[in-house]
């Protein structure tokens, strides 16, 4: 019995809490007052990413994982932080906007679907070959918890923030279930968050110019 319940390996026990607080640095991205915050917390997300696949490249002996994680930390952590906190100093706004519920009641919302992904997704006969079973629920609660950011909070820049956060959640998936991919494949998610980069730039830079505001409320007066 007691053999049985060994404790588990450095590298589990790393990987599974890295990812933990990957989770956990979304779930204060969703009660964050200040936009700057949102921003802040995603940079320290994007750091645990880029060090998830550093461990995994020490630990497992993959060389295209160093580059991945050069890129991520370049792009995620550097990069887009500074784009969208320039864009802010810009459009001198400080608060989150708006949201749509409370935030003790998106907090519970955010830990039911949290709780879900994790069991749901973890259930599922994915074999990792390199991250334990666990850090694949996690991603799944991850990415559940980004749609919920940009579901709930009624401002470009949560919105924004909660797309990025999502392809963190992603990135994990992808690390859990296919870390040896060649580095161009691993290379396309970051294309395309660069390109979501630059929309959302644009569409911040645009709203707030015509509107003064950041909240997604006056887009709403548009549906027919």
């Amino acid at each position: 019995m007691v053999a049985a319940m060994s404790a588990p390996s450095t590298f589990t026990g790393g990987s599974e809490a890295i990812a933990l607080a990957v989770l956990l640095t979304e779930f204060a991205m969703l009660r964050a007052p200040l936009s700057r915050s949102q921003v802040r917390l995603y940079a320290l997300q994007s750091l645990a990413v880029s060090g998830l696949a550093l461990f995994v490249a020490i630990t497992k002996h993959l060389d295209a994982l160093y580059a991945l994680a050069a890129l991520s930390f370049v792009l995620k952590v550097v990069v887009v932080p500074r784009i969208v906190l320039r864009l802010l100093r810009e459009s001198r706004v400080e608060l989150v906007a708006s949201h749509r519920l409370g935030v003790a009641t998106m907090v519970l919302i955010s830990v039911v679907a949290a709780a879900f992904g994790f069991f749901v997704v973890g259930s599922l006969p994915v074999h990792a070959r390199l991250l334990p079973t666990p850090s694949f629920g996690l991603a799944g609660a991850e990415i559940l918890v980004a749609f919920l950011l940009v579901i709930l909070r009624s401002d470009v820049v949560s919105q924004a923030v909660g797309f990025f956060s999502l392809e963190n959640g992603v990135s994990v998936a992808s690390l859990v279930i296919a870390g040896g991919l060649p580095l161009i494949l691993e290379m396309i998610f970051l294309f395309d968050l660069l390109v979501a980069v630059v929309v959302f730039g644009v569409l911040i830079w645009v709203h707030h110019g015509r509107t003064q505001t950041l909240s997604t409320d006056p887009l709403e007066q548009l549906r027919g």
